[in-house]
Formats: structure tokens, sequence, C-alpha cells
């Protein structure tokens, strides 16, 4: 399969899995949130510094979430057009944060999460240009 063609399936399978997690009525870390808070608690006592915790691990994970798309976006637009990774980012963070505030009362919109998952596009949208610059060399 042309490189491509997997990178438009790799997007679409994303992105459902991006609406999934987006949309779903309640937060999604609140199956895990006792033991997500354990395990900071854990991590405190032994040594980790005050500043990891849950805010910082939400963050994190915006920013990994958001890493896939502006990798994908700008593999398929290319490297004229390697800009619209980043800006895939924002429009659909932007977008679900006002779909979140519109219609679903149990999640928390913020533009904290606008800013964490835009840089996670920013840092996808490098890692295509890095990796574009690496294969054509």
């Amino acid at each position: 399969m042309r490189p491509h063609r997997v990178a438009l399936w790799a997007l679409l399978a994303y992105l459902g899995l991006l609406a999934a997690v987006a949309f779903w009525p309640q937060p999604v870390d609140r199956p895990v949130a006792g033991l997500l808070h354990s395990a900071l608690r854990w991590l405190h006592r032994n040594g980790a510094p005050g500043w990891v915790d849950y805010g910082a691990v939400e963050s994190a994970a915006n920013v990994l979430l958001f890493i896939p798309l502006g990798l994908l976006v700008s593999r398929l637009a290319g490297p004229g057009f390697w800009w619209l990774g980043t800006a895939a980012g924002l429009l659909t963070s932007c977008a679900i944060e006002a779909a979140q505030f519109l219609f679903l009362p149990a999640r928390y919109p913020t533009a904290a999460d606008v800013l964490a998952n835009t840089l996670g596009a920013v840092l996808g949208t490098l890692l295509a240009a890095l990796l574009g610059r690496r294969r054509r060399s």
C-alpha cells in the first residue's frame, strides 16, 4: 500500500478515536481518576516534584493526543503546506471545546486544552517536517 494511502487511513482511524475521546459524555479519565491520584501520591512520596500533578498529566495527555493529527495532516498535505498540521490542530481543538461547552455539560472545555492540543499538533507538524527532510536526504 502506498505511504499516502496508509497515512490517509491512519488519519481516519485517528479521527474516529479522537471523536470518541472528545465527545464521550463524561470525562474519559473518570474511570481511572482514583488510580491516577494514587499513582501521583506514590510518585510524590518517592521524589516527584509537586508540579507533577493531575493538571500536568492532563495537559501532557492533551499534547500527546494531538501529535498524530499534526503529523498525519502535514504528511498528507506535503512540504508546501506543512502548516496545515498546526492549523488542523487548532481548528479541531476549538471545535471540540465549543461542542463540549454547548452539548456536554459534564465536560470541562478550557482555553488551556486548546493550547495543549495545538502544541501537540505543532510537535506533530515538526516531526513530519523532520521525517520528510530525512527521507529526502
